[in-house]
C-alpha cells in the first residue's frame, strides 16, 4: 500500500524591527500585530543602527507597549547596534557601496540598508511584514540578499494608518502612539482588536478613533465588576458607577465623584427628605429614582448632594455604590 503524500508547511519566520524613538506610532503596532498574526516564530529586532534617531528609553517603551499590547515574541530584543562587527564582515566582498546605496558609513557603521539584511538573514526571516513606506526599499534589499547569497524572504507590505486629514499621522496626534491611547484609557483588548480588525490593508487607512471607543465600551463591558474596579485601581464596592463608563479615564473620573465628593450648596429639602425616607426604608437605587421622578422631585440636586457635580454616572449607580449610612449622611449634609 503507498504512502499517503503529504506536504509539510516550512515554519513561517517574521520578525518585528522597530526603531528606539519611544512609544510605538499606531501603524507600527499595526505591523507588530500583523506580523505576530503570520509568524509561527517572531523576533523582536531593535534598529538602533542610525544614533542620530535613538531616543532615550525608546525601547524599553517599545517593550512595555508590546506587553501592554499582548504581544509576544520568540526572540530579543535583539540589538542591530550590538551586531555592527557581523554587518561589516558580510560587507567586505561587497565594498562600502553596493549599486548607490552606502551600506559602511565614513566611520566603518553600518548603515540600515546593511544591517537589516545582513540580520534577516542571520535569524532565517522567510517573510517581512511592514508598512507601505518601506516599499522603496524592496529592490535594493532584494538585490543585496542575492549578492550576499541568500534566497529574498518573501515582503507584504500593508497600507499605513493616517490621520482625519488623509495625512501622515503625526506622533503628536490624538491616539497616534500607544502611550496616548492607553493614556485615554483605553483598554489593551480594544486597541488591540482594533488593530486585527484592520489586519493588513492593501490600502492607507484613517484612524478611527470613534471604533476604538466603540471597542473600549465592549471591553468594559465583559469585565467583572473585580476586573473592572481592579483596572480602575478602585473598591469593588464602586464598580456600580463604573458601568456606564466608555474608557478607563471616565471610569476613574466617575469614581472620584463617589469616592472623593466635592461639597455643594443644595436647595431643594423636600426632595432630599423624600430621598432619605426611601433609603431608610432600604428601596432599592432604582425605586427610588422613580419614586423621586413620580413625585416631581429634583434628582440633579440628589445627585449634588451625594457627588458634589451635576453631571456624571447613573444616579442610581451612584446611590447602589454608597453605604446606606454614607448615603443618609451625604443627603443630610
Amino acid at each position: 500500500m503507498r504512502a499517503a503524500a503529504y506536504t509539510r508547511r516550512m515554519p513561517v519566520r517574521v520578525r518585528f524591527a522597530p526603531s528606539p524613538t519611544g512609544s510605538l506610532h499606531v501603524g507600527n503596532a499595526l505591523s507588530a500585530v500583523a506580523n505576530r498574526r503570520l509568524g509561527d516564530w517572531m523576533l523582536l529586532r531593535i534598529d538602533d543602527a542610525d544614533p542620530a534617531r535613538n531616543v532615550e528609553g525608546g525601547e524599553e517603551a517599545i517593550v512595555a507597549d508590546l506587553e501592554w499590547l499582548g504581544i509576544a515574541w520568540d526572540e530579543g530584543p535583539v540589538r542591530q547596534s550590538e551586531r555592527a562587527e557581523r554587518h561589516r564582515e558580510a560587507a567586505v566582498p561587497l565594498g562600502d557601496r553596493f549599486e548607490g546605496v552606502t551600506l559602511l558609513r565614513e566611520d566603518g557603521s553600518p548603515t540600515y540598508q546593511l544591517a537589516t539584511v545582513v540580520d534577516d538573514i542571520d535569524y532565517g526571516i522567510t517573510h517581512i511584514v511592514r508598512g507601505n513606506d518601506h516599499r522603496p526599499n524592496e529592490a535594493v534589499h532584494r538585490r543585496l540578499f542575492e549578492a550576499l547569497g541568500a534566497t529574498p524572504p518573501e515582503f507584504v507590505h500593508h497600507g499605513l494608518i493616517l490621520g482625519d486629514d488623509g495625512r501622515k499621522l503625526s506622533k503628536r496626534a490624538d491616539g497616534a502612539t500607544v502611550a496616548s491611547l492607553r493614556d485615554d484609557g483605553f483598554p489593551a483588548e480594544a486597541v488591540r482588536a482594533y488593530l486585527e480588525e484592520l489586519g493588513v490593508p492593501k490600502h492607507d487607512v484613517r484612524l478611527d478613533l470613534p471604533r476604538v471607543r466603540r471597542l473600549s465600551i465592549e471591553v468594559l463591558g465583559e469585565l467583572s465588576d473585580e476586573e473592572l474596579a481592579a483596572r480602575v485601581g478602585v473598591p469593588v464596592t464602586v464598580a456600580p458607577v463604573l458601568r456606564g463608563a466608555r474608557d478607563l479615564v471616565e471610569a476613574r473620573e466617575y469614581a472620584t465623584l463617589v469616592l472623593e465628593p466635592k461639597q455643594a450648596q443644595v436647595d431643594s429639602p423636600e426632595t432630599l427628605e423624600r430621598a432619605r425616607e426611601l433609603v431608610e426604608a432600604g428601596t432599592d437605587p432604582k425605586s427610588i429614582v422613580r419614586e423621586l421622578k413620580a413625585v416631581g422631585g429634583n434628582l440633579k440636586a440628589v445627585r449634588v448632594a451625594l457627588t458634589g457635580a451635576e453631571r456624571g454616572p447613573e444616579l442610581s449607580a451612584v446611590i447602589a455604590a454608597l453605604p446606606k449610612d454614607e448615603l443618609l449622611s451625604r443627603l443630610e449634609r
